[in-house]
């Protein structure tokens, strides 16, 4: 993998490349947000990181507060620039990387969210899984969308908050609801909210939605009628590398171009090298995920596996797909055993743990506490611990 000799290429314009000398990259996860300022060569200067709160409702929910989002992740960026000295015209562009799935609604009059964002691993809509997949099975859009009916996928979160949520409810009836994933919400802000904003996704994301059609890169008409989501109400789908729009209302970070958008483990395939056909990464974070280049053309997995997008780089690239293997908790059961059974003090301990036995004496874990992804897409499974 060559890395490329000047990362500030795709971003902005010409003149604004030369005079700058960083890219500022937002990194907005599941347990925290960071931002870290590249420069030309690519190497990591300034990095900031903040947690915000998990909001745990009801036994499977997970909510997130879209305002903490957003302000930690403005308080980030601004911290990086701050400790670098740096203004708005020495950043070529802004390039963005979030948790995928997790669901925003929010009023376009007021541009205030109508509900917590309800995220990637929560389980409250198993029901509206069990219904929809009734009479069709778990493949009924796996077709078109490349994904099984699952909690996972935002549509059925969108799904859920109109048919739960009054306000949600009216907003539609109204056309002022604004449905998108986290990306969608910070670019809206970032651009200047209510007055002006624009409301986008980009492909990578959109293709976790389980309403666009990997064919079309567009949202299918059909899904969305069967989901009762209106299209009014999703983002326009861009590509991964283009100007979205610039930062307006934001202080030091006004005029920097938004240029990039990718889902968390597209932007690590990506990042990883994984640009030939064969080509895989692994990586582990909140949850563990594999993903691997199937080049131009997706390709339909007869194993458990996702069907789903690698990364579209401009308006008119050619649209790359990977095969994706999903495990919804690897650190998360690090944060369990820290946090919920105390048995370590922080994350750490755990290898020098493990290091201490030759074995684990014939005990297995299964970390299901958002029930089995890939391949088995069983979400009324639970964890287990077996073999004491």
């Amino acid at each position: 993998f060559k890395r490329p000799r000047d990362i500030l290429q795709p971003f902005g314009t010409d003149q604004h490349r030369r005079m700058a000398k960083f890219v500022l990259a937002i990194d907005q996860g599941t347990t925290s947000t960071r931002a870290i300022l590249f420069d030309k060569s690519g190497q990591p200067q300034h990095t900031s990181q903040e947690e915000f709160t998990q909001h745990y409702p009801e036994a499977g929910w997970c909510e997130h507060d879209p305002q903490d989002l957003l302000d930690s992740s403005l308080r980030c960026c601004k911290a990086v620039l701050e400790e670098a000295a740096a203004k708005a015209s020495d950043v070529a562009g802004i390039g963005i990387t979030n948790q995928r799935e997790t669901t925003v609604v929010w009023d376009k009059t007021s541009g205030k969210a109508l509900h917590r964002a309800i995220v990637w691993l929560d389980l409250r809509t198993s029901d509206t899984v069990a219904e929809l997949s009734k009479n069709t099975g778990k493949d009924r859009f796996r077709a078109k969308t490349g994904l099984p009916l699952s909690t996972y996928f935002s549509a059925m979160k969108m799904k859920w908050l109109i048919d739960n949520v009054p306000q949600v409810k009216e907003a539609v009836a109204e056309d002022r609801c604004l449905f998108g994933t986290v990306e969608s919400w910070l670019i809206y802000n970032l651009t200047g909210g209510i007055d002006g904003g624009v409301h986008i996704t980009d492909v990578t994301n959109a293709s976790r939605y389980m309403l666009m059609n990997l064919q079309t890169l567009a949202w299918d008409d059909a899904v969305c009628k069967a989901m009762g989501v209106p299209k009014t109400a999703l983002p326009a789908i861009k590509s991964n590398s283009e100007t979205y729009g610039l930062v307006k209302g934001c202080g030091i970070l006004d005029g920097i171009p938004i240029s990039g958008s990718l889902g968390d483990q597209h932007a690590a395939l990506l990042g990883q090298g994984c640009l030939d056909v064969g080509s895989s990464k692994n990586t582990y974070g909140t949850g563990c995920f594999m993903l691997l280049n199937t080049g131009a053309n997706p390709v339909p997995s007869a194993n458990g596996l996702l069907t789903t997008m690698g990364y579209k780089l401009g308006p008119k690239a050619t649209a790359i797909y990977a095969l994706e293997g999903s495990v919804a908790c690897a650190g998360r059961t690090v944060q369990w055993l820290r946090d919920n059974l105390g048995i370590i003090k922080n994350a750490a301990e755990i290898e020098s743990l493990a290091a201490s036995v030759a074995d684990s004496g014939g005990v297995t874990m299964v970390p299901a506490f958002s029930g089995l992804f890939a391949p088995y897409w069983r979400g009324g499974a639970r964890a287990v611990l077996v073999g004491m």
